[in-house]
């Protein structure tokens, strides 16, 4: 399986932006997918992740209620949707990719083995 972020890019503060996370996989439903950030200097943080089959949404509290992650399986597809961007957001973004990965692992970066490259997102204030 192979993943190709993209989206990323130089935004404002306030701004929204949609980064999308396209796979090459024949079963796209049988994988969980996520998104990561890492930040300079820091080390990688879970985002939000839609869960195979079922479609699930998780989140971590940071971005809860300003994220969305969504998935089309039609498309091989997620996206994560962010909105009210503050300069605290700029980060490389990583789509990540399990299968069949148990819901208690949604956010723990060693239990997905599918990487995309990484999309940069920076914000100004």
């Amino acid at each position: 399986v192979q993943l190709q972020a993209s989206g990323g890019g130089l935004v404002q503060a306030g701004d929204s932006r949609r980064l999308s996370c396209i796979a090459t996989a024949r079963s796209f439903n049988i994988y969980t997918v996520a998104w990561f950030r890492q930040a300079p200097g820091k080390g990688r943080e879970s985002l939000a992740a839609s869960r195979y089959g079922t479609s699930a949404t998780y989140y971590s509290d940071s971005v809860k209620g300003r994220f969305t992650i969504s998935r089309d399986n039609a498309k091989n597809t997620v996206y994560l949707q962010m909105d009210s961007l503050q300069p605290e957001d700029t980060a490389v973004y990583y789509c990540a990719g399990a299968n069949f990965l148990h819901d208690d692992y949604y956010n723990t970066e060693r239990y997905y083995n599918f990487w995309g490259q990484g999309t940069q997102v920076t914000v100004s204030s």
